[in-house]
């Protein structure tokens, strides 16, 4: 078997069965081929076979040309999960892969849009379009993403089968996995009047969002729209398509939505991942309370 074939055979693996995102599948397809390559892994058994300390090594040598902790972790994450796939090619023993403790990361902090500005963001888009259904194709994608917390790839997904949107919507994300979300009716309303004006027939095992041509929307051409309506709006460059929803999960949080119930809206696999939005409302209450607080040397 070819590197190229093995790499294809990842490749849709990554997409189809865990349904990663374009960007998750280009860069672990990009770390599969340079490990085949390095360690001259012609089939799975090879990269099956594969020990902690080769494993080490390979990563040691990409640490050599300056990757940095954030980076080095994210690859040994894509190296862990094509050597656990290679292990379930060849039928090994689940647990047996190689451990490997990556570098420690300290967390960012999310950077949510306010209320006002999300709902900026979803008007500027509309209102600058070359098309009216584009505009209104642009504002549904944006609000789907900041009214019930969608990934930009869920909000993507979603297919003519989903219409017409009721107030409950069962979004399929990362590890296949679904969760039911809660749709309010501006989110449900602005689906309906871009699907009532778009020129391009929606199927129902065809994408919900079109592109120009009619093709599926992609997420390089949302990222464009909201990259021009923040710089309109005077935003910086943190108000990016994924901020709406980190607003979605602060403010539910700041509403007095408990942390189990926002994993499961947000489709965390662990709570951990939901236990950042804490301190997230935490930074903001201190920011108010700084900015009203007379300082003592007042």
């Amino acid at each position: 078997m070819s590197v190229s074939a093995l790499l294809d055979q990842w490749r849709d693996y990554l997409a189809t069965a865990r349904r990663r995102s374009p960007h998750t599948v280009r860069a672990y397809v990009a770390t599969a081929e340079r490990l085949l390559l390095a360690l001259d892994l012609p089939d799975w058994e090879a990269v099956a076979a594969i020990s902690t300390h080769e494993l080490r090594g390979h990563l040691a040598s990409r640490r050599a040309e300056g990757l940095v902790n954030v980076s080095a972790a994210r690859e040994l994450s894509a190296l862990k999960s094509i050597v656990g796939y290679a292990r379930e090619q060849v039928g090994a023993e689940p647990g047996t892969a190689p451990r490997m403790r990556g570098p420690r990361v300290k967390k960012g902090l999310p950077r949510p849009v306010t209320p006002d500005e999300a709902t900026g963001l979803a008007a500027m888009v509309q209102s600058t379009a070359t098309e009216d259904w584009i505009g209104l194709r642009d504002a549904a994608v944006l609000l789907l993403m900041y009214g019930a917390g969608l990934r930009i790839a869920e909000a993507l997904s979603l297919t003519g089968a989903d219409l017409p949107l009721g107030d409950k919507l069962v979004v399929t994300g990362k590890g296949n996995k679904q969760r039911v979300v809660p749709l309010i009716p501006i989110v449900r309303e602005a689906v309906a009047a871009y699907a009532e004006v778009c020129p391009h027939p929606i199927q129902n095992d065809e994408a919900l969002f079109k592109g120009v041509r009619g093709g599926p929307l992609s997420q390089g051409m949302v990222q464009k729209t909201m990259a021009r309506a923040r710089k309109a709006l005077g935003l910086p460059a943190t108000a990016t398509p994924h901020a709406l929803r980190h607003s979605f999960a602060t403010h539910l949080l700041g509403a007095g939505a408990d942390l189990r119930s926002l994993q499961e809206l947000l489709g965390h696999a662990s709570l951990g991942s939901t236990q950042i939005y804490t301190q997230v409302d935490a930074a903001k209450m201190l920011d108010a309370y700084r900015s009203a607080h007379p300082r003592e040397s007042d």
